[in-house]
Formats: C-alpha cells, structure tokens, sequence
C-alpha cells in the first residue's frame, strides 16, 4: 500500500509541476483577492487589520473553490479512476494520495504566501505563528471536504455550482475557527481553543475523509 501511495502522489506532484500556468493562476487569484481588497476600499490601517483574517480566509476559500474541478476531471477523462476501482489496493489510499498531492500544490502555497499578504495589511508579526498553524490546520479538511464534492458531481456537467452549494456549508466551520483563532492572535487573546479545534477537524478529515471520497467517486461514476 505505501508503494502505491508514494507512486501516485509522485505522478500527481510530477503532473502539477508540469502545469505551471495552472498553479500560477490560483496563487495570483489568491493573491488578488487579498491584495485588490485596500486598494479597492477607502479604509485606515486599523480596519485592515480587523478585517485581514476574514479577508485571508475569504481568498484561500474562493482559490479552492476555483480548482476543485480539475481533481478528478484527468483521471476520469483519461480512464485512469476506472483502474483505481478495479485495482486491488484500497482506493482510499489512492484518493489519500491524490488529495496529498493536490494540496501541496495548492493548500501549502496558501500557507507560505498568506504570512506575506497579512503584513501588508498591517498585521502584526507576532500573530504570523498562530496564522501559519491555523492555514497548516484548515487547508487539509478543505481539501478533503472539496474532495468529497469534487467526486460526488463528477460525472454532471458544468457542475461547479452544484459543487459550491454542497460543500459550503460544510466549510463554515474551518472558516470561523481559522479566522478567530487569528483575529484572538492580533488582539492578543487566547488561541488554543480555536486551534485545538481545527486540530480536531484536520485528524477527523484526514482519517476518516479518504473513505467517504472513495465511496462518493463510486457513486459519482455510476451518475
């Protein structure tokens, strides 16, 4: 089973890198979204400062949002989920692979650049460690959450709308307790329990999210 999941999270990460333009689009997305916001609104440094949380928060949601489509849509094209369900490895360890190396390339870049972006809204450096752990924390289970809705609407057509009112809801959640860990981090209050939390979200998703996708791609193909 290792040998398989180290063998498909390699071929997912070697596809990725080889689609640069891809991973670029999402990163400035990102980017804009959280770089446009004071330049587009007539507001002091100690707004942005209250609003950087939700605002960084805000760009990683509607950056995942814009990528969870193209998941699984490859491997479904090419025939490549059709030999995963009839390989004899378990297909939640090839699903866990996959949703590893999606984010990677996307979840962990978040975590890199967020960091950068909240100081040029004025955040203090002190709150960056509580920041780092929150997006380390939250961008698994939004992952493996948009995992879910990805292979549930596989096989319906322009289902990116279906996708976001399924898996919204759900991401509630990860987005309160990300962003208040970070705005109790800037006031200077207590952040162990949003973040104890998010902890508790991301072991959760990350035992048990690999088998509900696994399922829901089985589902979604017989759609």
């Amino acid at each position: 089973m290792t040998s398989v999941f180290s063998a498909v999270l390699q071929r997912d990460l070697t596809v990725a890198l080889r689609q640069r333009g891809t991973l670029v689009h999402h990163l400035m997305f990102f980017v804009l979204v959280v770089a446009l916001f004071p330049l587009g609104t007539n507001t002091d440094g100690t707004v942005l400062v209250a609003v950087a949380p939700a605002l960084i928060w805000m760009g990683v949601l509607l950056s995942v949002l814009l990528s969870l489509n193209d998941l699984f849509k490859a491997d479904h094209e090419y025939g490549m989920l059709t030999q995963y369900l009839i390989a004899d490895e378990p297909l939640a360890i090839i699903v866990a692979a996959k949703v590893l190396a999606y984010w990677l390339t996307s979840g962990a870049i978040f975590v890199i650049t967020g960091p950068v972006l909240v100081l040029m809204l004025g955040v203090p450096v002190a709150a960056l460690p509580v920041m780092i752990a929150a997006l380390a924390l939250g961008t698994p289970v939004l992952a493996m959450i948009g995992a879910i809705g990805s292979a549930l609407t596989l096989s319906l057509p322009r289902a990116g709308l279906l996708l976001s009112l399924l898996i919204f809801p759900l991401y509630v959640p990860v987005l309160i307790f990300g962003a208040g860990a970070m705005r109790a981090a800037i006031v200077g209050l207590p952040v162990a329990g949003a973040l104890y939390v998010l902890g508790a979200l991301c072991l959760l998703a990350v035992t048990l999210a690999p088998w509900v996708i696994a399922a829901a791609l089985r589902v979604g193909l017989d759609t």
